[in-house]
């Protein structure tokens, strides 16, 4: 197989490498890994697809993004060649038209993608479901979301300053990825509730605008205050707080991600996903009366209903929350991460170019 990209000569020294990658633009601020013609190709033989095959086309420069591109990107993000399936599904989920990656490029929100992975490729790859899962310490975690925001700059131009708009930004743009604990849940999985088999291996990516920690701890020992409703009283009042683009334009899928234990004391007083999102959808919501005049009359404009509507809810109904459960020990930390609003959250499988669902990413490996 022979690579199209053009080639760049440079000393061949970490620093000389690095500072010709940073002066170029063609980097996240970290430090890369060279994507020399031997990595790249090592890359592509977890891909059943042509070097050349145009797999997508990233906004706001709808840049091509080929399989060959893709793979320099990953390999810059330090990715082992392993995780190229993972890619390809990210990039095929985040592409999707409805999931606004355009409006998220170039916005002051501080929005980015959030991946996760479901099924049996995400536990072959170990992808941390478990403590720390959206902190260091994970190659996976980290350089597959690297890769994402990676392949945004270079094939996207989403470059700070210019297309990218963000007021602050979060450090969730340099890498979101992560697993779900399915094996502690109670619950049918991300990517089951979102319509694929159990043994598919899937990557749904989520428009998120940071995370918050949600301390659901009460007086006395834990676990035994952590009661179901009590936590997700608490859970529903923060989501209440205003200032999130939920919350103002009563759009969006706002996620929530709890721990194995407090999802298992949720399961064990009788709440399915589909209740424990209505509880949380219905003690969210505001009256009217409870903001200052001009704010319900802004909270009306940006979400067109006339004067007559009193309640106001965090999005348009129940089922628009995400639930995902991982993370460590502990039911009294969960972690609610509001979403950009004009964008719809997007699930693709981990498959092979025909479709047929991969069992394991040996399946792409390509000789």
């Amino acid at each position: 197989m022979s690579l199209l990209s053009n080639r760049v000569r440079v000393e061949d020294t970490t620093e000389a490498i690095n500072d010709l990658f940073y002066q170029k633009g063609w980097t996240d601020g970290l430090p890369i890994v060279c994507p020399t013609e031997e990595r790249v190709l090592m890359m592509l033989q977890y891909s059943d697809r042509t070097a050349e095959e145009v797999l997508a086309e990233i906004p706001p420069l709808y840049g091509e993004a080929t399989l060959e591109k893709i793979a320099i990107n990953a390999v810059m993000a330090g990715c082992l060649p392993q995780y190229m399936p993972v890619i390809v599904a990210a990039v095929e989920a985040m592409t999707v038209k409805t999931f606004n990656l355009h409006g998220i490029q170039g916005t002051t929100n501080p929005a980015c993608p959030a991946a996760i992975i479901n099924g049996p490729i995400a536990r072959e790859l170990g992808v941390n479901c478990g403590p720390n899962l959206l902190g260091p310490g994970n190659r996976a975690n980290a350089t597959i979301g690297r890769a994402l925001r990676l392949i945004m700059l270079n094939l996207g131009g989403g470059k700070p300053g210019s297309v990218d708009k963000a007021t602050h930004g979060q450090p969730g743009k340099y890498t979101f990825c992560f697993a779900e604990n399915e094996e502690q849940s109670p619950w049918e999985p991300l990517h089951v509730e979102r319509g694929f088999p159990p043994e598919v291996s899937a990557v749904t990516v989520n428009g998120v605008s940071g995370t918050t920690e949600v301390l659901t701890m009460v007086d006395g020992p834990l676990p035994v205050e952590v009661t179901a409703e009590r936590l997700l009283l608490q859970l529903a009042d923060a989501i209440a707080a205003w200032g999130s683009n939920n919350w103002t334009s009563g759009i969006g899928e706002p996620m929530i991600i709890f721990p194995p234990e407090a999802a298992q004391i949720l399961a064990s007083a009788g709440y399915s996903k589909a209740s424990t999102k209505e509880f949380l959808f219905e003690k969210s919501s505001r009256l009217a009366s409870s903001y200052p005049p001009h704010m319900a009359e802004l909270m009306r404009f940006r979400r067109r209903v006339p004067e007559t509507v009193e309640r106001f809810y965090v999005a348009e109904r129940a089922d628009d929350f995400m639930i995902v459960v991982a993370g460590g020990i502990l039911p009294a930390h969960t972690v609610h991460a509001p979403t950009f609003g004009t964008t719809t959250a997007a699930t693709k499988p981990i498959a092979l170019r025909d479709g047929t669902p991969a069992k394991s990413v040996e399946d792409f490996k390509t000789h």
